[in-house]
Parts: C-alpha cells; sequence; structure tokens
C-alpha cells in the first residue's frame, strides 16, 4: 500500500507531516508514535483499517520529516500540537491513538483536553515515566551522551529491543531509518521529558472509554503499570496479546486494527453514554 504524506502549518509554530486515509465523513482517529518513530510507525496497521475510520498518522515535532524546533518536548508541548491540528482541520473530537510516548501524550491529551476525545487507545503504555528502571537505564548509559550523527548500529539496537517475534524486514529498516532522521538533541530533550513528567496521580480523572493494549513481552512497559492505567481510568479494558513486545501493532497489526476496530463501533453504538467496562465486548 502506498502513502502520501501531507505536510500542515500548526498555529503552535510547527509545520506537521501527516498522512490521511479513509472517509472525510468517517470516525476521526488520531494516531500518535512512540519515541524516534514517525507516521510510518502505523504503515503496518493503517491497511487493515477500513473506509469509515477517518485515521490521521502524525510525525509528531522533532520526528520524521515534522519540523525540529530547538525547545518544547514536553508533553504538554505534544499535546498543544494535536489539539492544533485537530484545531486547523476542523476536527471537533476523535479518537487519540498513542504508542509508548504517544500513549504519554493521549494521556496528557485527554487530561488537558477532555471534550475533545471520543475515546483513546493506549499501547505500549506507562502510569508513570520518572521511576521507570529501563527507562532511567537507557539515559544513563545511552540518550545523556547521545551525539550527532547518531550511530545506525545504537538505532537499530534500540528498535530491536522493542520487539518480541520478528516483524518484515523492509518495514523494520523503514523504522530504523525514520529513527536515523532524528538529531540527538531531540533524544536527549524527549528522554528528558520522560524522567521529569509524572501525572500518574491525576489517570483518575480521564474519563474518556479507553482502551489499553500490552504486549506480556514487554521490557519498557511493565505489567504493573497497565493494572495502575485500567484502576486509575475507570472506562477502561486492558487486552493482553501474548508473546508480544513493546509495539503489538507491528508485531500483531490485523489483530491490532480489528482491536480498534471493535472499540470504534463499541464508541459509536453507546454514542452519548458511559458504560462500565464490565459493557464491553
Amino acid at each position: 500500500m502506498t502513502f502520501t504524506s501531507k505536510s500542515i502549518a500548526l498555529p503552535t509554530g510547527v509545520t506537521l507531516s501527516y498522512v490521511e486515509q479513509g472517509d472525510p465523513n468517517g470516525v476521526p482517529v488520531i494516531l500518535l508514535h512512540g519515541v524516534t518513530d514517525s507516521w510510518r510507525s502505523f504503515e503496518l496497521v493503517l491497511p487493515y483499517l477500513p473506509p469509515r475510520i477517518h485515521a490521521f498518522a502524525l510525525s509528531q515535532r522533532g520526528h520524521g520529516d515534522t519540523d525540529r524546533p530547538m525547545t518544547g518536548y514536553g508533553f504538554r508541548d505534544f499535546a498543544a500540537d494535536v489539539a492544533a491540528f485537530m484545531d486547523t482541520l476542523q476536527l471537533h473530537t476523535a479518537v487519540v491513538l498513542g504508542h509508548s510516548m504517544g500513549s504519554g501524550v493521549a494521556q496528557r491529551f485527554a487530561l488537558a483536553y477532555p471534550e475533545r476525545l471520543s475515546g483513546v487507545v493506549l499501547v505500549g503504555s506507562f502510569a508513570t515515566l520518572p521511576t521507570n528502571p529501563v527507562v532511567r537505564e537507557f539515559w544513563d548509559t545511552v540518550v545523556s551522551t547521545l551525539r550527532d550523527p547518531i550511530e545506525p548500529r545504537l538505532v537499530r539496537e534500540f528498535q530491536q529491543s522493542t520487539l518480541a517475534r520478528p516483524v518484515p524486514a523492509a518495514f523494520f529498516e523503514t523504522v530504523v531509518n525514520e529513527s536515523l532522521k532524528v538529531p540527538a538533541r531531540v533524544w536527549r530533550a524527549t528522554f528528558t521529558t520522560f524522567l521529569q513528567e509524572d501525572w500518574a496521580g491525576e489517570l483518575r480523572k480521564i474519563t474518556a472509554p479507553t482502551l489499553i493494549v500490552w504486549g506480556d513481552q514487554d521490557v519498557f512497559c511493565p505489567r504493573g503499570d497497565q493494572d495502575l492505567l485500567v484502576t486509575a481510568i475507570a472506562d477502561s479494558r486492558l487486552r493482553i496479546y501474548p508473546n508480544a513486545g513493546h509495539a503489538p501493532h507491528w508485531e500483531e497489526p490485523e489483530r491490532f486494527a480489528n482491536e480498534v476496530i471493535t472499540f470504534i463501533a463499541w464508541l459509536a453504538a453507546s454514542s452519548g453514554r458511559r458504560e462500565p467496562q464490565s459493557c464491553w465486548a
């Protein structure tokens, strides 16, 4: 499947790269990638999404072919870009789907702009980052001293560590090449954010229906975080993918797409209501 990327100038000062597919009258879904990735993180998923889902896969600031400002890599900055993107395209509400760093953006967006959400999907997500030992170790041993040009070997090892099972070789090369676009200062800025920003105490304020997807071989986000998320977010459900790693949408894209399709169908059927999680299919 061939994708054509677009760009849009946002009032936040960033010109953002994205791809769009689906019926303009369909359900808007905004897809947010993880750190050093880009909209191409969703290349394997997009072909499985039907036209009734109006999908927008974004490359967030500093990533892919989007602008790389010198500052502004906090989760609030990323969330403000999402709100500005929706404003510019006149999207009143949307389902916001985020993977890894993107899941943090989705959480922050849900707290700051609850009226703009019809649902949330968190993939390879966390309840708190500053105390995450894997993130802390990666910062201490790699990112804190990272300089340009970044070695392809390092990027390849980093992306490989997110996987529990093989993905198509061509896709993996795309992921590596997209990560190599990200300058060292953006790596450092985003990981600094990871270790400084914490809103675990606010998670209970998220009221939007939330689907949480987690691979049980995820070395970055532990099971305990998933339990905290599903406990704190009242209208949420956890889907566990056996033998999947930190990026289950890469390893099982068709299953993941079907999960999202089912969730969105449920949202449409229960529009205007907030069902308890026991009512989820």
